[in-house]
């Protein structure tokens, strides 16, 4: 093609296009820009799984007593499956639906189970084991468990010598011998006096007895209601449960409650805390830690009969 060719596409407004300026070298491409409702709608769905996930399937516990000792302590982080029994009003992580009787898909605890139950009054969750079911006649004498007319085997056991710290608040009384002791190494233990109960399904577990006569060691005879279970805690001279009335003075479960107030089963510990953790300080989140306890079962042991 000739200079004039070249020319006279130019005059005539041809492909080139002398006039336009070149992009400055160092433009940057325009920033995309944020669609808010979808973040919020993404944020609003993660959120909705979570709960969902806490409601239905499982959602994870903390202990804030000793009533379960020596299996559970002050400071243990643990899961509790919501599916085992069924759902009910007390299923979703907040107890925001209307009281209903039954349960869906529902079936019993087994005796031994370690259960969240929400309190008839309050509505506060409590943890503590499933001892009688319905149609069951429940008794104390002198601390001896009965079920139907028949005593539990309770066997004594060695001590338990658990590491005195912040969240361990050892009792100074017992009829069984002093309860602060000294360890080999001078490090302080809480030595407790340990019984293990077998219940008639073979279900066994230990359990602390620090008197031999305390309140709630004589109940009964009583026998539970259809759709209601019998609580107790293991650490039966410091648990206020079943045996107890359901009032601001002894805070106690009102008798045996409705299965719909079951809200899960604890299966194990997650991790452990001595107290010593502070929020300020992250390297404490590590060196408060209780060695030896996450993973542990919450499932009683089974026994032939």
């Amino acid at each position: 093609m000739s200079s004039n060719d070249g020319q006279t596409m130019a005059s005539n407004g041809g492909e080139i296009d002398a006039a336009a300026p070149p992009a400055p070298a160092d433009a940057k491409p325009e920033k995309p820009k944020t669609n808010w409702w979808r973040e919020l709608r993404a944020i609003a769905l993660l959120i909705f799984a979570v709960l969902a996930f806490h409601s239905l399937i499982a959602k994870p516990f903390y202990i804030p007593s000793e009533s379960m000792m020596p299996g559970l302590l002050k400071g243990d982080r643990l899961v509790v499956s919501k599916y085992p029994y069924g759902w009910s009003w007390v299923s979703p992580t907040f107890h925001i639906l209307p009281r209903w009787q039954g349960r869906l898909f529902g079936s019993l605890p087994e005796r031994g189970d370690i259960v969240i139950a929400t309190h008839p009054v309050d509505g506060t969750d409590y943890i503590k084991r499933v001892i009688g079911l319905p149609g069951d006649t429940i008794q104390l004498d002198e601390g001896v468990l009965s079920i139907n007319g028949t005593p539990v085997r309770r066997e004594r056991m060695a001590d338990a010598m658990i590491p005195i710290d912040e969240n361990l608040d050892c009792p100074n009384f017992s009829d069984f011998g002093p309860t602060r002791v000294t360890g080999e190494d001078g490090r302080a233990f809480c030595r407790l006096p340990i019984f293990r109960e077998t219940l008639p399904n073979g279900a066994s577990y230990d359990t602390i007895d620090l008197l031999r006569s305390a309140e709630g060691d004589d109940f009964g005879p009583l026998a539970i209601p259809e759709g209601h279970v019998f609580l107790m805690g293991d650490n039966r001279d410091q648990s206020a449960d079943s045996r107890f009335p359901a009032d601001a003075q002894w805070k106690g479960l009102g008798g045996p409650i409705p299965w719909e107030n079951v809200g899960g089963r604890a299966e194990f510990i997650t991790f452990s805390l001595d107290g010593s953790s502070s929020y300020w300080n992250p390297i404490s989140w590590f060196t408060a830690l209780r060695g030896g306890r996450a993973g542990s079962s919450l499932h009683p042991e089974r026994t032939g009969q």
